[in-house]
């Protein structure tokens, strides 16, 4: 019986994936493409790999015993295949990173330019999504979250600035037409544009002064999804639509240049800064190898 490796490749991708558009975002590919794949390798194999629906893709229990004992097979040939490039002048290949739109909009700007002129031959693919993930199930070689995301059994090493703020602000418009703030607890009477998780929560607002933290639910005409629409809000703040939370950074240009104006300063909560994370039970790529000792000689900026 013989069947072709990038079949058995495209099978496992598809049950770490649980599905074939997922699968296909995770290694660049097309669904139709890794269905082809998948319905070949059953066609050689002469068993059903998989139950398929309109809205599920579940592993059969033939196909459970095969990607078990392929996942290893796998990995082992992706180690020996990445050991070539310790003969190399210069690391190669792929590193995919799964990282928050913030980070992607405030940490790596400063980082990926230099790194790629470092490594030519290193190609990076940047994911940004603010959904918590696991990375490794997704295909990810590493991932960047705040502290209090980081999954277990993950090796996590500092990148970016080690403390942020968010920040309060609004138009000068708005202020005219609604006045400032004097305390957190007053948001509750002014338009917020807020954001809401993939989970269906909405963001609160947190603000400490003094040892007093503050939390507040905030309402008003826009919520906007947490990373992927937030630019939507900071427009909207601009126009002088409401009063804003959101990175220090982020928002930094348009309070420098006036068009927003800081509230409420002192109470704005500092936070410690986003870490890269891996996962500390496998042999590390040597693409991502080269991202860390890069991180790790230049102090994380």
């Amino acid at each position: 019986m013989k069947v072709d490796l990038a079949d058995l490749h495209a099978v496992v991708a598809v049950a770490q994936a649980g599905g074939f558009r997922e699968a296909a975002r995770a290694s660049s590919s097309n669904p139709s493409r890794l269905s082809a794949a998948v319905r070949r390798a059953e066609e050689q194999l002469g068993v059903r790999l998989f139950h398929r629906t309109t809205r599920t893709v579940v592993l059969t229990d033939a196909g459970k015993a095969l990607v078990e004992r392929l996942l290893p097979a796998i990995s082992e040939v992706a180690a020996a295949v990445d050991a070539v490039n310790t003969y190399r002048d210069s690391p190669a290949g792929t590193l995919r990173l799964n990282v928050p739109v913030s980070a992607a909009r405030l940490v790596l700007p400063q980082i990926v330019p230099a790194f790629l002129r470092r490594y030519p031959d290193i190609e990076l693919e940047v994911i940004a999504d603010s959904n918590v993930l696991d990375i490794l199930q997704a295909g990810f070689d590493a991932g960047i979250r705040y502290e209090e995301k980081l999954e277990q059994d993950m090796i996590a090493l500092p990148i970016g600035p080690r403390s942020q703020r968010f920040a309060l602000a609004a138009a000068p418009a708005y202020l005219a037409r609604h006045g400032q703030p004097q305390h957190p607890t007053e948001l509750l009477h002014h338009a917020c544009l807020g954001g809401r998780y993939s989970t269906g929560m909405r963001a609160l607002w947190e603000f400490e002064k003094d040892g007093e933290v503050i939390c507040i639910e905030p309402q008003g005409p826009l919520t906007v999804s947490i990373g992927s629409a937030v630019d939507l809000a900071v427009a909207a703040a601009l126009q002088g639509s409401g009063i804003i939370m959101l990175f220090e950074d982020w928002l930094r240009p348009h309070l420098d240049s006036g068009a927003l104006v800081p509230l409420l300063e002192p109470w704005w909560q500092r936070f410690s800064g986003p870490y890269l994370y891996y996962s500390g039970r496998r042999l590390v790529p040597a693409p991502l190898r080269a991202f860390i000792d890069f991180i790790r000689e230049h102090g994380g900026q």
